[in-house]
């Protein structure tokens, strides 16, 4: 199992694309807390907001990142949170695709978090019940293709993250 460190080196070192799919519906991050706090206080959020450095990071370097959100609404708090900030990673040139599970019907896809590099290397996320990171694993190559379909069935069902949120905010 990989921890924080180790799993953040692989953002450095993918080549072309990076996919996740996500799937919880609060996330506890220690470094977020105060910055959730200043959300749902409806304080400024800064410039970081505006176009996310650490995906523009990736994309300036003519990386592609994409996620899809597996949701539920109506949203948490964290979601709220979360979702507000996705402009911000569109600007820098992330792809993200929501699925509402309380508006449409979606079977086949796992319940846990996966990121999927290079259509080549698939980590599961774990994550305690509370959703705090844990570690996350390396899959056996003879999984590749099941994530992939999980993958492609995600952006088959996902709404584009923009149109989701004009009718959410």
């Amino acid at each position: 199992m990989l921890g924080a460190e180790e799993f953040g080196r692989l953002f450095e070192t993918f080549e072309r694309a990076a996919f996740r799919l996500e799937t919880l519906a609060v996330y506890d991050v220690e470094e977020e807390r105060e910055e959730i706090a200043r959300f749902l206080a409806g304080e400024d959020m800064g410039p970081e907001w505006d176009d996310n450095p650490w995906v523009r990071s990736m994309t300036s370097r003519g990386k592609t990142v994409s996620r899809v959100h597996v949701l539920r609404s109506p949203l948490t708090d964290y979601l709220r949170y979360e979702l507000a900030a996705y402009p911000g990673n569109e600007r820098a040139g992330e792809s993200i695709g929501i699925v509402d599970l309380a508006e449409r019907e979606v079977s086949g896809l796992p319940d846990h978090d996966f990121w999927l590099f290079d259509d080549r290397d698939v980590y599961r996320m774990h994550y305690t019940p509370g959703g705090r990171f844990v570690g996350c694993e390396l899959l056996p190559a003879d999984r590749l293709s099941e994530y992939q379909t999980y993958r492609e069935r995600a952006l088959a069902h996902a709404v584009p993250f923009a149109a989701y949120w004009e009718r959410h905010r």
